[in-house]
């Protein structure tokens, strides 16, 4: 395995399952802060960042592992190393009954800082358009 952990908490304003649970799980979810445009075929998510009609980039992902509202865990159909995968995972902060989004992803040691800034800017689109 080449690529290093990347383990990113991030604290939500909500205290609703069901909410959370759409928003990491569901491709209106995703589309609010993962990609510009995500659609799901049985247990493949296709991302599309860019409008189709310019410059855009196409990814896919595998659906390894799907526990309503727990977590998704998914590997790129792209990814070389057998180890790395993308989780989102939603845990309830039993003080403060809100929900903790925890996302494990994968990179390569050199990119691990851009990495880590990629999912903050993630981060802020999910605060932006949800308010979580």
């Amino acid at each position: 395995m080449n690529k290093q952990q990347i383990v990113i908490e991030n604290v939500l304003n909500s205290t609703s399952p069901n909410i959370i649970w759409g928003i990491i799980s569901t491709a209106g979810g995703l589309r609010k802060w993962l990609a510009d445009e995500v659609t799901i075929d049985g247990d493949v998510l296709t991302f599309t960042w860019g409008e189709t009609w310019s410059h855009h980039e196409i990814r896919k992902a595998r659906i390894l592992e799907k526990v309503k509202n727990s977590h998704i865990r998914m590997r790129w159909e792209d990814e070389t190393d057998d180890e790395a995968y993308l989780e989102l995972r939603m845990n309830r902060n039993e003080i403060t009954n809100d929900y903790i989004l925890h996302i494990t992803d994968y990179a390569q040691p050199e990119d691990v800082d851009s990495m880590y800034d990629l999912w903050e800017q993630n981060l802020d689109q999910l605060h932006h358009s949800s308010g979580l």
